[in-house]
């Protein structure tokens, strides 16, 4: 059964997620060629996105243009879960509310920003979760955590493993960047069957699995 939106919290989040995609495809024309120039970006495997229907990619989370790299490497909109005080600077929040980002509270379970998600994925949309749950300052991966399995399972969605790659480690100015995208996989697939926390994690760690292969397989001429 489809889930309906109800509460006003999230509903609210939901219009935010929705929101212009005339200014996403500005926004895309605009940094195409600027981070080609600049950070060199070079894209693997990118015949594994599927053309149509929901999915998630989870990928590792190492700059702040992250989101950018991989919204770059597909012609499909993806949408974003933020950390909710990016949304409290007037002018970087509306910017980011408008490209389709929507405000989770990290650490707390908010529901909110999960049934947003699931209704997104439902509806036959893109999102990107970056499972690790915090930037890495060091560029290596981190531990994974379960919510993108979690939302994967409770909206039948197939998940995409994504690997970002700088060359030596740390995005920087003129430096090559590897954004490699590996084959889809259900939550089934990863071993979810009765739903429960200890499969989720499981499942999230055979996805860090995978995103660490596509590292490894990543090379820069």
């Amino acid at each position: 059964m489809k889930k309906n939106i109800s509460s006003d919290a999230e509903k609210h989040a939901m219009s935010i997620a929705r929101q212009s995609t005339s200014l996403y495809a500005f926004g895309r024309a605009v940094c195409a060629p600027f981070m080609k120039l600049f950070f060199r970006t070079h894209y693997t495997n990118r015949y594994n996105l599927p053309e149509k229907g929901n999915y998630i990619i989870c990928s590792n989370h190492i700059s702040y243009l992250d989101p950018v790299f991989l919204g770059l490497g597909q012609k499909r909109r993806i949408r974003y879960m933020a950390k909710a005080d990016l949304f409290d600077h007037p002018f970087f929040g509306s910017l980011i509310s408008r490209l389709g980002a929507f405000p989770v509270h990290r650490g707390e379970g908010d529901m909110t920003a999960i049934n947003v998600g699931e209704q997104i994925l439902k509806d036959g949309g893109v999102m990107g979760i970056f499972f690790e749950g915090k930037r890495s300052r060091t560029g290596e991966l981190l531990r994974p955590k379960s919510g993108a399995v979690m939302i994967a399972y409770q909206s039948n969605s197939p998940i995409v493993p994504a690997c970002i790659t700088p060359q030596k480690g740390l995005v920087r100015w003129f430096r090559k960047t590897q954004i490699s995208f590996g084959e889809p996989i259900t939550a089934q697939e990863l071993g979810v069957i009765e739903g429960t926390p200890r499969e989720f994690r499981n499942a999230s760690k055979i996805i860090m699995e995978k995103v660490a292969k596509l590292r490894e397989e990543s090379k820069f001429d």
